[in-house]
């Protein structure tokens, strides 16, 4: 099967970065457990029949006291677990991302940044695409690029004959987290995307509209990192 080329040969992630992308997918991970216990906070609130919070405990200075509007020892005790728990993650996060950013800077700084015109693309989507991607030259062919990316299904074909798609997670989903976050600040921060948004809505829904601009950025992506040149908003907008 590999002499016939059924069976592709797996690309070699270069070992002395391998320990830098591990870890900023341990940051992802890191991002959810608080997110997790943010969550847990606001359940409890709610299972208590208490209002609402009036303001968003995603912030330091808005969790100054919470465990205090709630009744009996062991429950305050379980609130005041979970704000330190979300106290010690957002200083893990800050410290990583210090981190990463720096070896970022070192490993590929010129993508790093080109990446981060995108509009809505800060330092975290910029270093993901980064560091999960390495080498665009190791995609022949942008639609190669795309199903890795788990934007498009892969194709299913033998004999000439083409069968229905399979295996819809095979790809790497840290790409598709990236892509799915870009292309929503995308719409937010740049005013072409999201008049060019509006104009495709009028012939889809709204999920196949951010399916089909998510596909294209991943192609913008790649002709940016191929031809070394910044994201051009107005490019993005044709049709």
């Amino acid at each position: 099967m590999l002499r016939g080329g059924n069976f592709p040969t797996a690309y070699v992630y270069p070992a002395e970065l391998r320990d830098t992308r591990d870890l900023l997918r341990k940051r992802c991970i890191i991002v959810r457990r608080r997110g997790a216990t943010i969550t847990h906070v606001q359940m409890i609130n709610h299972q208590q029949n208490l209002p609402a919070f009036e303001k968003a405990i995603r912030y330091k200075a808005n969790r100054i006291g919470i465990a205090d509007r709630f009744e009996g020892d062991s429950l305050q005790r379980m609130v005041s677990l979970d704000v330190d728990l979300i106290d010690f993650y957002d200083k893990q996060i800050q410290q990583l991302d210090l981190f990463l950013e720096q070896h970022a800077k070192l490993d590929d700084p010129d993508t790093f940044f080109r990446l981060q015109s995108i509009p809505g693309v800060g330092r975290i989507l910029a270093m993901t695409m980064l560091y999960e991607i390495h080498d665009i030259k190791r995609f022949p062919a942008v639609g190669d690029f795309l199903s890795y990316s788990r934007l498009v299904k892969g194709t299913n074909s033998s004999a000439g004959k083409s069968y229905k798609p399979t295996g819809r997670k095979i790809g790497n989903p840290h790409l598709k987290w990236a892509f799915s976050e870009a292309i929503t600040l995308l719409k937010r921060e740049c005013p072409q995307a999201k008049a060019f948004a509006e104009h495709i809505e009028k012939k889809h829904n709204k999920v196949r509209v951010n399916t089909l601009l998510t596909i294209k950025l991943g192609r913008a992506v790649y002709w940016m990192w191929n031809r070394k040149a910044a994201f051009n908003p107005n490019v993005f907008a044709k049709d």
